[in-house]
């Protein structure tokens, strides 16, 4: 059974930073395409990075205030996170693209305050 569960989130001043933790069980990391996504309130679910082998990708929004990375000892996936502004505020969710199955987490909240 795959079980994707997020840590990290927290309440922060604006120009703080966070990073963000994926501990991945029942599979591998870094087999599948990976990325963190976020949910702000009344928002649809957005892309924010992702990590397929050696290459990553990252929302324009995000771009240079982030960086995605497995640790593969860990098992885990990784979010960094810098500058962050009022407008990253949202639930960041850990996803997994395995072949017929996509794999979500339950979720962690960040709010960054102005």
């Amino acid at each position: 059974q795959v079980r994707l569960v997020e840590s990290g989130g927290d309440l922060v001043q604006a120009g703080g930073s966070l990073r963000l933790s994926c501990l991945v069980s029942g599979m591998p990391v870094s087999i599948y395409p990976m990325g963190w996504y976020r949910q702000a309130p009344g928002k649809a679910r957005e892309l924010v990075a992702t990590l397929d082998g050696v290459t990553r990708n990252y929302a324009d929004s995000m771009a240079g205030r982030c960086t995605i990375y497995s640790d593969n000892a860990e098992n885990t996936l990784y979010l960094q996170m810098n500058s962050l502004e009022p407008e990253d505020t949202a639930v960041y969710y850990c996803n997994i693209r395995a072949p017929g199955s996509n794999y979500w987490g339950q979720g962690t909240q960040v709010t960054v305050s102005s």
